[in-house]
C-alpha cells in the first residue's frame, strides 16, 4: 500500500517538513484547522493506530507532544488539539494543531483552500520554535 503520505516521506510530494527522525516525520497539512496545523506520521506503513507496536505510538505521541507544546507557545493557544486519524488516507496520522475551542474539532473547521504563503510562514514559525525548544537535530532546514 503506497499511499500519499509514503510519497511525501519519499520525497515524491512536496511537503513542508518540521520534524524527521528515524521512525516518523512531522509536515503541515494543507488543510488546517489553525495555522501551524501538523500530521505526525510513522515512516512504516500502517493503516491503522492499534496495528503499530507500542514503542512507535509511544515516540509518535511523544513527537506529538513536542510539537503540540512549541505550537502553543508559538500561537499563543489554549490548548493543543490532537487527533489520531487514517480515514482519508489510510496511513496513521496524528494531528496537532494550537486549539482555542472544542469547535475545531468538528469537520467544518478545516481550511480547505489556505493561501500557500500562509502555509510557509507557519512551517518556518513552528521549525524555529522547535529548535528554540532544544529539538534542532529533527528539524530540517527551511525548504
Amino acid at each position: 500500500m503506497t499511499t500519499l503520505f509514503t510519497k511525501i516521506i519519499q520525497g515524491r510530494e512536496p511537503a513542508r517538513f518540521v520534524w524527521k527522525d528515524e521512525r516518523c516525520v512531522a509536515f503541515l497539512t494543507i488543510e488546517p484547522r489553525q495555522p501551524g496545523h501538523t500530521l505526525v506520521v510513522p515512516r512504516m506503513e500502517v493503516d491503522r493506530w492499534l496495528d503499530v507496536p507500542d514503542s512507535l505510538i509511544a515516540e509518535l505521541m511523544v513527537v506529538a507532544h513536542r510539537i503540540g507544546s512549541a505550537q502553543r507557545e508559538e500561537w499563543n493557544s489554549d490548548r493543543a488539539g490532537l487527533m489520531i486519524e487514517g480515514y482519508m488516507v489510510p496511513h496513521l496520522h496524528i494531528h496537532v494543531w494550537p486549539s482555542n475551542s472544542p469547535r475545531e474539532f468538528h469537520p467544518s473547521g478545516i481550511d480547505r483552500s489556505a493561501e500557500p504563503a500562509d502555509l510557509d510562514a507557519a512551517a518556518v514559525r513552528l521549525r524555529s520554535r522547535l529548535r528554540a525548544h532544544g529539538y534542532a537535530e529533527f528539524v530540517p532546514a527551511e525548504q
